[in-house]
């Protein structure tokens, strides 16, 4: 098991038990007995973000710590890079862009705010090209990834959770910052800000005003793919990332769903690589990977979980419906890291719903489409916070 306790996160809890024990001594109450905790997306501490976090092009920079939830709405402490754009703070403060990254990988070390992106050139252009625009850039983690606890990959409903907590928090703490707010999201973040952009207007309330979404390399209906694993799957050639992206799936649902035997669906082999999965940053853990077989990792098809379907569908099934604001798809065309048919099947089939959706496509693959969405997206995203 890894020590997921930062240093903020170890001052935070030792003086809550101490405040909590101190209250029991005086009063003769049970030591307990302690106070509820905080409301989701309050600020807890503030710190100098890792080098490794910097972006280019940022007037100014902070890893702020915050309350947020994980699985079953629990609670559970967060963290998030904030970046400032340069000038002069406007009337009513920046807009914020709610940055929702890609996989980046389980341990602590590999969270944003702590080890910075993966693909470092890729969204430091990205995200340099927002600040140049004037918005402030807030990045969440996700739970569990820099501060106590483990991170329940591809949970939509807990990243949205962490998303929306995360702008309430930088917005608490930093009156330069408006309350006008759009979630952008590229990979596993694609699919974060989906479900961020289904739940923000509720999960916000009325002291956040939620604009729109971006989400490009959508992550769409894996849960149909996923069924479909087991020790059958013959040993073909897949994409850099993919087997790496299997196993950080099946531990976000040993973590979703402990009641389920996760781990007995697998054989010797595909233990220990869920074991290092849990600590391991995508990039160096997808190199270990190269050779292994997909189907070698399974002893049992993911299909003889109990409601395996239903299991899924609620982990990460992408919603179709409950849109009140537009949601921007940029899906580029030779995406290999997610199955570019079922990222446009779920564009044409939400858009058939009536829901607001304005599908963009690109011959890129699934990196490549993140910055060649920008001429498209930026006029979007202006036209949501317009008025």
């Amino acid at each position: 098991m890894r020590n997921p306790w930062t240093a903020p996160a170890r001052a935070i809890a030792a003086g809550a038990c101490a405040l909590a024990c101190a209250t029991a001594l005086a009063t003769g109450a049970p030591a307990a007995a302690q106070p509820a905790p905080a409301a989701p997306g309050t600020p807890l501490s503030v710190e100098a973000l890792p080098a490794a976090a910097a972006m280019p092009g940022a007037a100014g920079t902070a890893r702020l710590l915050y309350t947020s939830t994980t699985v079953g709405d629990a609670p559970a402490p967060a963290s998030a890079a904030v970046y400032f754009p340069a000038g002069q703070v406007p009337a009513g403060g920046w807009p914020v862009i709610a940055w929702a990254h890609g996989t980046v990988g389980l341990g602590d070390e590999c969270a944003y705010s702590v080890g910075g992106p993966a693909a470092v050139e890729r969204d430091r252009s990205y995200l340099g090209a927002w600040l140049e625009q004037g918005y402030a850039v807030v990045a969440a983690d996700y739970a569990g990834l820099g501060v106590p606890g483990e991170h329940p990959y591809l949970n939509g409903r807990v990243a949205a959770h962490n998303v929306v907590d995360a702008v309430r928090a930088a917005h608490t703490r930093y009156p330069e910052l408006s309350n006008r707010w759009a979630v952008v999201g590229q990979s596993q973040g694609g699919g974060a800000a989906v479900f961020t952009a289904r739940y923000a207007t509720e999960f916000g309330g009325p002291e956040l005003d939620y604009r729109g979404a971006v989400a490009t390399g959508l992550p769409a209906y894996l849960e149909e793919v996923f069924l479909a694993l087991g020790p059958n799957v013959p040993p073909i050639s897949l994409g850099d990332h993919l087997t790496a992206y299997v196993l950080y799936v099946l531990d976000g649902l040993r973590q979703s769903h402990p009641e389920l035997d996760v781990t007995g669906l697998l054989t010797d082999e595909g233990k220990e690589w869920l074991d290092r999965a849990r600590t391991a940053c995508i990039e160096p853990f997808a190199d270990e990977l190269r050779g292994v077989a997909i189907g070698d990792l399974f002893a049992k098809p993911l299909a003889s979980l109990p409601d395996a379907y239903g299991v899924l569908s609620r982990q990460m099934g992408l919603p179709e419906s409950g849109y009140d604001r537009p949601v921007f798809v940029g899906q580029g065309l030779y995406d290999k890291d997610v199955v570019t048919p079922q990222a446009l099947r779920w564009a044409a089939v939400t858009a058939a719903k009536g829901e607001p959706i304005r599908l963009h496509t690109y011959f890129e693959d699934h990196s490549g489409a993140v910055n060649a969405s920008l001429p498209d997206s930026t006029p979007f995203v202006r036209e949501l916070f317009a008025g």
